[in-house]
């Protein structure tokens, strides 16, 4: 592995996203229902104003993607989409463990989901390293992950 970029924030968050998607004619994001569901119409809002095509499967439930659409609120869930695409993003949450879903049947979803494409590209996105933590790379032929760290401070004024 090899690092080819460092940013900081959301905003280099989605910059290092938007760079990796730019030539994708379909993008189809795969997380967990709720927990996954904000930041695959966060990173959505990048595309807002291009081309490509995107959707949402929950979990390893392909037969259900949604597409996510540009609303005067932003990125949504839309309406029943293909789930074919040349470009999967998998989304960390997918790993945790407490979410019980098995790499393989990712793996086999994958395989579906990207079956007939040209060309494909797989990103993981993540933070503090699940992926890598969950023993996915490797089971998993990710092209790029997005690996973040979040740093939380409450604080009272």
């Amino acid at each position: 592995m090899e690092v080819i970029s460092n940013a900081n924030g959301i905003g280099g968050l989605l910059t290092s996203f938007r760079g990796l998607v730019k030539d994708s004619k379909k993008v189809m994001f795969i997380g967990t229902t709720g927990f996954c569901t904000p930041f695959a119409e966060l990173m959505s809002y990048v595309l807002r104003d291009t081309p490509i095509e995107v959707g949402f499967i929950p979990d390893i439930r392909h037969h259900e993607a949604k597409a996510i659409v540009s609303t005067s609120n932003g990125m949504q869930i839309g309406d029943d989409i293909d789930y074919h695409a040349d470009t999967v993003v998998l989304l960390g949450g997918l790993a945790m463990p407490k979410v019980n879903i098995d790499v393989n049947e990712i793996k086999k979803n994958l395989d579906d989901i990207l079956e007939g494409a040209d060309s494909t590209t797989v990103i993981g996105v993540c933070f503090q390293s699940m992926f890598d933590t969950q023993c996915w790379i490797g089971p998993i032929d990710f092209d790029y992950i997005i690996d973040s760290d979040l740093a939380v401070s409450t604080i009272k004024v």
